[in-house]
């Protein structure tokens, strides 16, 4: 094999280890195949794994206290979920559904020891990885200061339906930002400061009069009135 494995070069951790090395790491890859419709792993009972789609794709979902499904992300060919469980053992906390006929690499947390004993400077990028992790907890902390209304628009904006974006999910407001502050009871200034406060907390980007793309659907899922 002359180029390097997908599963393993897709992943950032992995991506400074040289051909050689990839192609050791790929050896613990475990393929899966999971079939459309059929639900990988759920919220109630977690994976510690990361996954890395080579074809097909994923939808993964949240359910809040009422059982109503949240949409998070949808994976497709090159994507891949999971690098925090991977790295700390922590379960999943959201459901991951076939969009059809799947096929992914799974890379265990318990395989970790043995990967870090071999590939030290993976480490290094393990750090990375976390610190990255940390800075999004702390944008998240910040947002939770939301006030009411600012929740309210978390809500509204989970409820729209979303398509899917290199940079996460796309929504289209149904109507226009005067409109839907009217709808949902506040000023259109309020709305706006709002989408502003997402955006400074790292969670949604403004694009044009009514395009919203939310990068952290995990954020946004968590600040509405049932996260």
């Amino acid at each position: 094999m002359s180029t390097p494995p997908p599963c393993v070069s897709r992943v950032p951790i992995f991506a400074g280890l040289s051909l050689a090395e990839q192609l050791e790491v790929h050896e613990l890859a475990r393929p899966r195949r999971v079939a459309g419709g059929d639900v990988l792993y759920a919220e109630a009972h977690g994976a510690s794994s990361l996954f890395v789609v080579n074809r097909g794709g994923l939808r993964l979902s949240r359910s809040n206290r009422d059982g109503a499904e949240h949409l998070l992300r949808v994976l497709g060919p090159g994507d891949f979920v999971g690098i925090t469980p991977f790295l700390t053992g922590s379960p999943a906390d959201h459901t991951a559904t076939a969009t059809g006929s799947t096929e992914l690499c799974e890379f265990r947390h318990a395989d970790l020891p043995a990967l870090l004993e071999r590939f030290p400077q993976i480490g290094a990028a393990m750090l990375g990885a976390l610190a990255e992790q940390l800075a999004r907890t702390e944008d998240r902390l910040v947002a939770q200061t939301l006030e009411p209304v600012e929740r309210r628009v978390a809500d509204y904006l989970l409820a729209l339906p979303t398509g899917p974006d290199p940079r996460g999910l796309r929504l289209t407001l149904p109507m226009s930002k005067k409109d839907v502050a009217s709808y949902l009871g506040t000023s259109p200034e309020s709305f706006s400061r709002s989408l502003r406060a997402l955006a400074r907390a790292g969670v949604i980007e403004t694009d044009g009069a009514r395009d919203v793309v939310v990068l952290d659907s995990f954020a946004l899922s968590a600040l509405g009135s049932d996260g």
